[in-house]
C-alpha cells in the first residue's frame, strides 16, 4: 500500500478510503496534501471500485492552509490553482469509479469545494459547508463557482458566496448541495455501508452514469440523447447486464463483477 505524509489510504473489499490526516490544522490543504490527494485518488481509481474521501479529526477540511508557502500576500494564487488544484479536482471528477465525500465536520473554503467535487456527498448532522472566500477578499475557487449554481441554483449559490455564512448539513441536503445528511451517531457506519453497496455494483454502468450526468451540462438535448444511446449500447454488452437480467428473471440479487 502506498504511504503518504498528509493522508492515509486503505483499500479493502474494493473500497478505497482516503483520510485527510492533518487534524492539528483541521486538514487544511497544503502543497504536499494537494499532490498526495491527486496521486492517491488516481491510484485508488485503478485499484478499487469506489473511492471515499473523508477527514481525520473534527474537520473534513478547512480549506487552503494560509500559512503554507510563506507570506500569503505574495502567494501566486493563479499558479497554485492552475498547477495544484486543477489536477487534484480533475482526479476526483474524472475518476473511473464512483467517489464519495464523507463529511463528518466543517468543510470550508476550498475544503467545501473539494467535498462537493465527489459524485456523492454524505454529511453528518453536525457538519457544515462554508464558502469563506469573501471573508478574506477572495472569490470562491476550487470549482465552487461551477458546482454551486448547478447544485442549489443561482440564488442560493450567490448568497452563499457573498455572505460567506455556514450552511448546515441539513440545509445542504434540503437545497440539493449534497446527497444526504445523516445523524452523527452511526455516521461512519452509514457511509461505509453506502461505499460497500457501490463497491459491489455494476462498475461499468456507474462509469457511464458519471460520464452522462457530468457531460449533460455541456450538451444539447440531441447530443445528450446520442450520448445516452452510445453509453447504453456499451453497457448492454457487459457481463453485468447479462447477470442483472438473469438475476431479475430468477428473482434473486444480482452478483455484479464490475465488468
Amino acid at each position: 500500500m502506498k504511504q503518504y505524509e498528509t493522508l492515509t489510504l486503505d483499500i479493502a473489499d474494493d473500497v478505497a478510503t482516503l483520510r485527510l490526516d492533518r487534524p492539528e490544522r483541521m486538514n487544511a490543504l497544503n502543497i504536499a496534501m494537494r499532490a498526495e490527494i491527486t496521486d492517491a485518488v488516481t491510484h485508488a481509481g485503478r485499484e478499487a471500485r469506489v473511492v471515499v474521501l473523508t477527514g481525520n479529526g473534527r474537520a473534513f477540511c478547512s480549506g487552503q492552509d494560509l500559512g503554507d508557502g510563506g507570506n500569503a500576500a505574495t502567494l501566486d494564487l493563479e499558479r497554485v490553482l492552475r498547477e495544484e488544484y486543477v489536477p487534484m479536482l480533475r482526479a476526483i471528477t474524472d475518476c473511473p469509479v464512483p467517489t464519495i465525500s464523507a463529511v463528518g465536520g466543517p468543510a470550508a473554503g476550498a475544503g467545501a469545494n473539494l467535498a462537493l467535487a465527489a459524485d456523492v456527498v454524505i454529511a453528518a448532522e453536525s457538519a457544515y459547508f462554508l464558502q469563506a472566500f469573501t471573508r478574506i477578499g477572495l472569490v470562491p475557487d476550487a470549482g465552487g463557482t461551477w458546482a454551486l449554481p448547478r447544485q442549489m441554483g443561482l440564488a442560493k449559490a450567490m448568497g452563499a458566496a457573498l455572505f460567506a455564512e455556514p450552511i448546515s448539513a441539513s440545509q445542504a441536503s434540503d437545497w440539493g448541495m449534497i446527497w444526504e445528511c445523516v445523524a452523527d451517531d452511526g455516521f461512519e457506519a452509514h457511509w461505509q455501508a453506502r461505499a460497500a453497496h457501490l463497491a459491489k455494483g455494476p462498475t461499468q454502468a456507474y462509469r457511464a452514469v458519471k460520464e452522462a450526468i457530468r457531460g449533460s451540462w455541456d450538451n444539447t438535448l440531441e447530443a445528450q440523447l446520442d450520448l445516452e444511446a452510445r453509453l447504453q449500447g456499451a453497457c448492454g454488452q457487459s457481463r453485468d447486464f447479462q447477470e442483472g437480467v438473469l438475476a431479475f428473471l430468477e428473482k434473486r440479487s444480482a452478483r455484479f463483477e464490475g465488468r
